[in-house]
């Protein structure tokens, strides 16, 4: 027991120093690429660079600041299990991003300021979010959009937000050209990020094995709202009758089934697979896609 206790330490610790230099990360994007050379990439931090342009205070305190209703919001929504780690990686991210600002920017050519920074940002939240941690923020936001109206995909709900905010950038800097490239950064960040999280595969196939099978199932159902089917199972070597969970899902959920998985019965048995294509209800029509 107390060796198991002891490697759930090890595996914390080593959660949080990843989740410390995902943090540092982010904060140089912002700092050295995105904040010195007027681009807003969306979401939290895009409003708070367009804000600093307005009020004397600096980026990184404008995030937190900002992040503060929506982290409340969150405690109150999804627990304040759920926020101890956002908490924590945003609390850094605003430091460090203070910290950095007088350095200055890294280059002062824009395109590849947009592509650095796109770059930087996407491996940094990519590994947040990955060790179980968010960056706030439009993660809470979308989280709570997709419970209330699952009808709505979450990548349209970020690139209609992400619209506005550049937009607005636009505006504000009265620089075209740089809501034009804060769009790239947009997009960079969007495309390497699902490369460091999910890899290339377009959905994925899970099943699950777990004396919580009604437990996993509720919440996978009213969290993600996704279908899962419940194949009967037996155990060759207890023969014990048991529920296997089948379900597929978009590659963007797979971290989210993990993570509610684990919290309902760490030792459950998983396979996760490929599926390169799923048609039906709420994936692709075979008819249409094959015109």
């Amino acid at each position: 027991m107390e060796k198991k206790e002891k490697m759930r330490w090890k595996k914390e610790l080593k959660r949080y120093l990843v989740i410390t230099a995902a943090s540092l990360g982010y904060a140089a994007a912002i700092s050295l690429f995105a904040d010195p050379n007027n681009l807003a990439p969306g979401g939290v931090t895009g409003i708070a660079i367009i804000i600093s342009r307005l009020v004397p205070i600096e980026t990184g305190t404008l995030i937190f600041l900002l992040n503060i209703p929506i982290l409340i919001f969150a405690i109150w929504k999804f627990g304040i299990k759920f926020t101890v780690s956002t908490i924590y990686s945003l609390a850094l991210t605003s430091i460090f991003t203070n910290i950095l600002a007088p350095v200055g920017a890294a280059t002062h050519d824009i395109l590849l300021a947009a592509l650095a920074g796109g770059v930087l940002s996407a491996v940094s939240i990519g590994l947040i979010l990955k060790y179980g941690a968010t960056t706030g923020g439009m993660d809470i936001v979308v989280k709570w959009l997709r419970l209330k109206l699952p009808y709505l995909k979450t990548g349209v709900i970020y690139f209609f937000t992400d619209v506005i905010i550049v937009s607005i950038s636009g505006f504000v800097f009265r620089n075209v050209d740089a809501a034009l490239y804060a769009a790239i950064a947009v997009i960079m960040t969007s495309t390497v990020m699902d490369i460091v999280l999910y890899g290339k595969d377009e959905a994925k196939l899970i099943y699950i094995i777990s004396d919580s099978s009604e437990a996993i199932t509720g919440r996978l159902l009213e969290e993600l709202a996704i279908g899962v089917t419940h194949i009967a199972g037996q155990g060759a070597f207890s023969g014990k009758e048991k529920k296997v969970l089948m379900c597929a899902v978009r590659k963007q959920q797979s971290p989210q089934v993990e993570e509610i998985v684990r919290e309902e019965d760490s030792d459950a048995f998983m396979i996760i697979t490929r599926a390169t294509e799923i048609f039906g209800e709420g994936y692709k029509s075979y008819f249409s896609e094959r015109i």
